[in-house]
């Protein structure tokens, strides 16, 4: 019996490879020789997100000085003063209840601060203490005094009346004090003189033989 020639040994080499590779395409089996396998890239770590910048904390608002009214003298006792504060604006009158007199205005500081000013560079320089009182510095004419101002209660506090008197022009001023002293400053036609004494609970007052009526005076 011949054995099998190089050739046939060849040919069904090739038929048993061909075999193979039909056979693995079939059933998606890989071969030793075709075992490799591409490896998905690894993912980068995934960062955490960024964090937020941190919401800054409003500070307190500060609360606007409540309305009041405050009644006092200078240090020095020259004269008497009162302050008046409504809606975050004030008005101040210094009397020294002869001759002297000034009216100031302003506006009242969210710290509680008063800077006034008035006519003839008049000024005051003041702090409102807690609602308690308030403290400071004014200047008329050629005085600077210190003073303190204790809260009033009504009928303590500022008062004012204009009116025209026979044919005169009047205008008052005064500050009542809380143990019922008033300080006050009557003017006719420019003229400064003592003012009469007003009627706290109501305010009337004669002025030349006419009754008129003083109010409290607001900013």
């Amino acid at each position: 019996m011949k054995r099998p020639g190089p050739l046939l040994t060849l040919l069904a080499g090739l038929v048993l490879g061909l075999f193979l590779l039909t056979l693995n395409a079939t059933t998606g089996t890989k071969t030793a020789s075709s075992s490799y396998e591409e490896k998905s890239p690894s993912l980068a770590p995934t960062r955490g997100a960024a964090s937020a910048a941190p919401t800054p904390v409003p500070s307190p608002s500060r609360v606007p000085a409540a309305d009041a009214d405050y009644a006092g003298r200078t240090d020095d006792d020259a004269a008497a003063i009162a302050v008046t504060v409504r809606d975050g604006k004030a008005i101040a009158y210094y009397c020294d209840g002869h001759t002297e007199e000034s009216w100031l205005k302003g506006d009242v500081e969210d710290d509680g601060t008063l800077r006034l000013t008035g006519e003839n560079g008049a000024k005051l320089d003041g702090t409102l203490e807690d609602g308690r009182r308030v403290d400071g510095t004014v200047t008329v004419g050629d005085g600077r005094h210190a003073f303190s101002a204790d809260r009033a209660k009504k009928p303590s506090g500022l008062w004012k009346a204009t009116a025209t008197v026979r044919s005169a022009k009047i205008d008052g001023g005064w500050i009542v004090l809380k143990d019922g002293t008033q300080v006050g400053i009557l003017t006719r036609d420019g003229k400064p003189s003592p003012a009469p004494r007003i009627d706290p609970e109501t305010g009337a007052v004669t002025v030349d033989g006419q009754q008129l009526t003083a109010r409290p005076a607001t900013p």
